[in-house]
């Protein structure tokens, strides 16, 4: 196992240089100064130029790359050019957004997803187990952006059950702002429960069809008790492996939602150093999530190589 996870945290090392390698590429190939977007179109020269000393925008590209990759090593995201603030006081303040979102949106997706799809295993081939991977396949077709303003327009413009957007804050009350995370959850969570329940279908009916299962039934059980005592926990070891994916996911790809919503969280504050050309604010916020997904999937295989001892002999 020590071997197993040594091999496993050394993969995470090398995906985190080559992540990073890769998005100071990406981000120093954009066209445009930022410095001279700063300052506007009428910035004369020698103002752009001192702007850029002070960003530190004059220095090589290597000396750049280290010196951004050292302070986040140190906890040191460099300062916003855009709010004049550390970039980690900014992601702190994010975080406390774009996390419970995440939290709350991969527990209704699991709670939708998995009794969804151990309803449509238990009934394979009949029209329940039909109707519910049809709603599943709409649900993955659907773009989830479009899904968040068709809840906009009928649960806040027509019912008024709750606001269009914006979040008042955790000072404000743990109610408000989990209603206001309500609409936003809902609409990341079901095209996730979508592809989980597809998952949780494949996993149960592969299982269902091993000589265990056979056994248990002609001892007696019936199938819905050979379901909930022996094929449903052998099942979820695949499903436990794509959730832990899926909170990867939910947490570094909201952006679109968080827009939608007027959600101040890491992915609106993404785009917004984006359209401002803030770059370090882009760099260290999507390292910071790339990190976050890499750990994840460290631990996600992590656990799965405890539950099954043969992934770790595998070569």
């Amino acid at each position: 196992m020590l071997r197993y996870a040594a091999a496993r945290l050394v993969s995470l090392c090398l995906s985190l240089i080559a992540a990073s390698l890769v998005i100071f590429a990406v981000i120093e190939v954009i066209p445009g100064d930022p410095a001279a977007f700063m300052l506007g179109l009428n910035a004369e020269p020698d103002t752009v130029a001192a702007l850029r000393e002070e960003l530190g925008l004059n220095g090589s590209l290597p000396a750049r790359y280290l010196g951004w990759v050292g302070g986040m090593v140190r906890g040191d995201f460099g300062l916003s050019y855009t709010y004049r603030v550390p970039v980690a006081e900014l992601v702190a303040q994010r975080l406390w957004v774009s996390l419970p979102l995440a939290a709350l949106a991969l527990a209704l997706s699991t709670l939708i997803a998995v009794p969804v799809g151990v309803i449509a295993a238990a009934r394979r081939g009949r029209a329940a187990d039909y109707g519910i991977m049809g709603v599943a396949q709409l649900g993955i077709a659907v773009p989830n952006f479009w899904f968040a303003m068709l809840l906009v327009l009928v649960f806040a413009v027509k019912l008024h059950w709750f606001s269009a957007g914006g979040f008042p804050g955790w000072e404000a009350g743990v109610i408000p702002a989990l209603k206001a995370l309500s609409l936003p959850a809902v609409a990341l969570a079901l095209p996730q429960a979508a592809i989980l329940a597809r998952v949780t279908r494949s996993a149960l009916i592969e299982t269902l069809g091993q000589d265990y299962i056979r056994t248990a039934r002609a001892k007696g059980l019936s199938a819905r008790q050979a379901i909930r005592r022996h094929a449903l926990r052998n099942a979820l070891i695949p499903v436990l492996t794509i959730i832990g994916l899926q909170f990867s996911f939910l947490l570094a790809g909201a952006i679109i939602i968080e827009n939608v919503f007027y959600l101040p969280g890491l992915g609106r504050l993404i785009f917004q150093g984006i359209t401002q050309r803030d770059l370090v604010v882009v760099e260290s916020v999507v390292m910071l999530l790339v990190f976050a997904v890499i750990v994840v999937t460290f631990l996600v295989d992590i656990a799965y190589a405890a539950a099954d001892p043969r992934l770790r002999h595998r070569r």
